[in-house]
């Protein structure tokens, strides 16, 4: 499975089938699980993330994630988002430069720039989600992973989710989990379906063009999948 550069890939398919672990296997954060294992390889930009010497705290800085739920820090909105910089740009660069272009980047920055150092726990959830995502943005990633970025938010929030990931893929490669059928076909250039066999192991099913996988799926349980049928 070849993932696109700047483009956006949704991971579809019924829960308990692996999107949120293969999800996490793309910047090892399945490694913080006790007695997780893996097989195989995963490269970006041709190299093994999990050869033995691989950096993993620089895959991290590289591939940056937004969780279901909104996870901001207790701390300010200013220490949210100059968090990763101070660790890993250690003072390179003008730490208030980068809150507001990350902030901006989300469409957060008119909402709080009068007030940078109130609570991050004090936002809505929406602007929790878009202040995580301007932490991630932060650090200055190359590929951003999403699981289920707009479950726990209003429809109002979702769509501003959904508008964001539309820009930021000018810029980042996004790869998102969604059990939302109608917002993998928004938001998604590419798709993947994903399912458990008879052994209960999930495996990949199909993966294409979104337009494709929604219109004329190679598989038939793509097919039933999308029109409802189960899941």
């Amino acid at each position: 499975m070849g993932i696109k550069e700047r483009q956006i890939t949704a991971l579809i398919g019924p829960s308990g089938c692996g999107k949120s672990t293969f999800l996490r296997c793309l910047n090892r954060m399945n490694d913080t699980i006790p007695n997780a294992r893996v097989e195989g390889y995963i490269t970006l930009d041709g190299e093994d993330i999990y050869a033995p010497h691989y950096d993993i705290t620089r895959l991290r800085q590289r591939v940056g994630m937004v969780f279901q739920r909104p996870n901001p820090f207790p701390q300010s909105v200013y220490d949210n988002v100059a968090f990763g910089p101070r660790v890993v740009l250690r003072g390179q660069e003008d730490l208030d430069d980068i809150v507001e272009d990350s902030l901006r980047g989300v469409g957060l920055w008119d909402e709080v720039k009068d007030d940078l150092d109130q609570e991050a726990m004090q936002l809505s959830l929406g602007q929790q989600q878009r202040l995580c995502l301007a932490r991630v943005v932060a650090v200055k990633p190359e590929v951003i992973l999403m699981d289920e970025p707009a479950s726990a938010l209003d429809p109002m929030d979702t769509l501003k989710i959904e508008d964001l990931m539309r820009e930021l893929v000018e810029d980042y490669t996004i790869v998102i989990v969604t059990h939302n059928m109608q917002q993998a076909a928004r938001v998604s250039d590419w798709t993947a379906f994903f399912l458990t066999n008879d052994e209960r192991v999930g495996e990949l099913v199909e993966y294409g063009a979104t337009s494709q996988i929604f219109t004329r799926p190679q598989d038939e349980r793509t097919e039933s999948y999308i029109t409802g049928e189960f899941g």
